[in-house]
């Protein structure tokens, strides 16, 4: 491993072993909602699940098949805690857990998180009340309609989680939304790079962005750098 940066990072994120006590805070709600079979309605704005065909879903089933992984979203929150990134914004929210993780993970930072999915967000509102979390917006509606506002009265966009959708088209599109906040050490993390031969196309395109300097593929989400240092774009795929 020639770069530093990317170094750094596997060493010092990707195999950190330290159960960090938040983990027991957001697993222990994760554990809730799996036993959780109350039935919301949810508006797919997007590529939809390829779990459920139906608008109608329970909340174990939402927690089993759409939150992310406790590895990733572990993975996340410790980006966040070595970087401490102030402005934090998830597209996507879903039940919060990693939302959660991410307020975790600054407690002086703001997270802003969409949810596309009204019965949805209101879940995830009383999740973090549970875990007394104070320091989230949570805005509601089709990310067409809400993205443009929220990045506009952003000062900065330190770290993005870009979850939602999954389609070519809009994945681009808030991408180049996003880089309008950017800095160079900014993080933006998107989901489910190889989900679909559109996602990879998505994919390829932000790797491809003159502003992009640096990206790691980890498969199931993809992480882009904007890093000065890197005089050169380099592109490392990582097993993890």
């Amino acid at each position: 491993m020639h770069s530093p940066f990317v170094f750094e990072f596997i060493t010092k994120i990707l195999n950190d072993k330290i159960v960090y006590a938040e983990y027991a805070q957001v697993e222990g709600l994760r554990k809730q909602l799996l036993k959780d079979n109350t039935i919301v309605n949810v508006e797919d704005f997007g590529a939809g699940s390829v779990v459920s065909k139906t608008n109608q879903r329970t909340i174990v089933s939402i927690a089993k098949n759409a939150a992310k992984s406790k590895k990733f979203a572990q993975l996340l929150f410790r980006m966040v805690i070595y970087y401490q990134p102030s402005r934090i914004l998830e597209l996507g929210t879903s039940l919060g857990i990693t939302t959660s993780y991410f307020s975790l993970g600054n407690p002086y930072g703001r997270v802003t998180t969409l949810e596309g999915a009204n019965e949805i967000g209101k879940v995830a509102k009383q999740n973090f009340n549970n875990l007394q979390l104070k320091n989230i917006e949570l805005v509601e509606g089709n990310f067409n309609d809400t993205l443009s506002s929220v990045v506009n009265r952003l000062s900065s966009v330190d770290f993005a989680f870009v979850d939602g959708n999954h389609r070519q088209e809009a994945t681009e599109r808030y991408f180049q939304q996003l880089l309008s906040k950017i800095n160079s050490d900014s993080i933006l993390v998107f989901d489910d790079i190889h989900w679909s031969r559109e996602m990879e196309t998505a994919w390829e395109t932000i790797k491809k962005d003159a502003a992009v300097t640096c990206s790691i593929d980890l498969f199931f989400i993809g992480i882009v750098f904007f890093r000065k240092e890197f005089k050169e774009k380099q592109h490392f795929t990582i097993r993890f």
